[in-house]
């Protein structure tokens, strides 16, 4: 039993932590119980039948369910139209996908929240030589830092007024960075100043990590195009492969085109047997952001009572995505907290993680994942570059029960190498 490997001193903290965090916990259970009412009007709306999980094959022509479930996607994401297919592959290639189709010779991407994630480095060109990046397709790049965790307006609306933008990026979650990730009421103040200067840019925001932990979303503020994936928030642990592109109607037309043909768009691709998947999936993913919520809030209330005090965010501070950090101190520190997620994972659970390198990722990494559907981030991970300040990226799982003994073992093997229990091989 996991509960009789740790210590005791820990085991009463965890105890503490029921009557500390009781009402942040009674505040996210309020967010999931919003975010259910919206999900289940859509699903009474669209008139969900049990017909609609039908395989179509082929072409996948006049597939109702898949219809149903676009719709769906578009409404719990503020939007007019959506694109929700396994034939996407991840939240990279979602991105991809979407840049691509908004993005041709000439134009311009402003990112304006910095540097963008390790893996979209090299999709647009700022790294790498692929033949097949934005940059090589002609697109030109542009980035503005953040200033204090926050947009750094001046310098975004000056560089929007001087013309020639095409798209303009935002990354909600921080990704590989030292800066917190961004609340929607800020994403809706930089929204509508840009469309005050400059209504046709097209705002494009990267939303992986963050459905559903508010009750608003990227597009009920103005976002043009919202990116993610399902193995992350929207699939609730039960997608298996996937992701979505939502937004405005003319806008997800050209990304079907790009991800079919012209001429085709959404009205082909086979649902390889995914519809019941992909809407038992969006109808459980509240529950399972609200679990992923508990487990890292229990995370960061844990570290902070035993002396790590680079834990972020906090576990009282209000949150926009599923991710937590925590800075270690040392290699072996990350190390072992990486073992001690993946010793306790229901998959996997003997092989040992050690660093090393990781395609579309610049340095050596380490990463937990024991999930059940490969690289599933609503599932309890824990990745991080092998770098200082050695800072873990905690996130996800399914269950704050799991999740609790998942966190209580790390832990413990944190100060005793006895007792990291059995370790794997790693990859993303």
């Amino acid at each position: 039993m996991i509960l009789e490997k740790i210590s005791e001193d820990l085991l009463m903290l965890a105890h503490k932590s029921d009557t500390v965090l009781k009402d942040i916990y009674a505040r996210i259970d309020g967010i999931c119980l919003y975010n259910s009412d919206r999900i289940l009007e859509a699903f009474i709306e669209n008139r969900v039948s049990y017909s609609d999980f039908a395989e179509i094959n082929g072409y996948g022509n006049y597939d109702e369910g898949r219809d149903k479930l676009e719709a769906i996607f578009a409404s719990v994401l503020g939007c007019e139209d959506a694109l929700v297919r396994p034939q996407i592959t991840s939240g990279t290639n979602a991105i991809y996908l979407g840049l691509s189709a908004l993005l041709k010779h000439g134009d311009t991407l402003l990112s304006i929240t910095g540097k963008p994630y390790d893996s979209l480095g090299e999709l647009i060109g700022i790294y790498g030589d692929s033949s097949q990046s934005l940059k090589a397709y002609g697109v030109r790049y542009e980035e503005i830092d953040l200033v204090d965790d926050d947009f750094d307006d001046d310098k975004i609306i000056d560089r929007i007024r001087k013309g020639g933008i095409k798209v303009v990026e935002i990354q909600r979650s921080r990704g590989y960075s030292d800066r917190r990730s961004l609340m929607i009421d800020k994403i809706e103040r930089i929204i509508k100043k840009i469309k005050e200067v400059d209504k046709n840019v097209i705002i494009v925001v990267d939303n992986c990590y963050g459905e559903l932990v508010e009750k608003r979303e990227p597009g009920h503020v103005g976002a043009d195009v919202v990116i993610g994936s399902l193995m992350k928030n929207l699939g609730g642990g039960i997608a298996s492969t996937g992701g979505y592109i939502a937004g405005r109607k003319d806008l997800i037309h050209a990304v079907a085109e790009r991800l079919t043909a012209p001429g085709i768009g959404k009205e082909q691709g086979a649902n390889f047997n995914q519809n019941i998947a992909f809407f038992k999936g969006i109808f459980m993913a509240p529950s399972a952001v609200r679990n992923a919520l508990k487990t890292v809030v229990f995370a960061a209330y844990m570290l902070k009572e035993l002396g790590y005090e680079n834990v972020a965010p906090a576990y009282d501070e209000e949150r926009t995505d599923i991710i937590q950090t925590l800075e270690l101190g040392s290699e072996e520190k990350l190390v072992a907290f990486t073992q001690g997620i993946q010793s306790s994972s229901p998959i996997d659970s003997f092989v040992k993680v050690v660093s090393a390198p990781m395609p579309g990722y610049p340095f050596n990494e380490v990463m937990a994942a024991g999930s059940f559907t490969q690289g599933s981030t609503i599932e309890l991970s824990a990745d991080a570059p092998v770098i200082e300040p050695y800072r873990l990226y905690l996130q996800g799982g399914l269950t704050p029960e799991y999740g609790r003994l998942s966190i209580l073992l790390a832990l413990n093997g944190l100060n005793d190498p006895n007792k990291r229990g059995c370790v794997k091989t790693s990859g993303k």
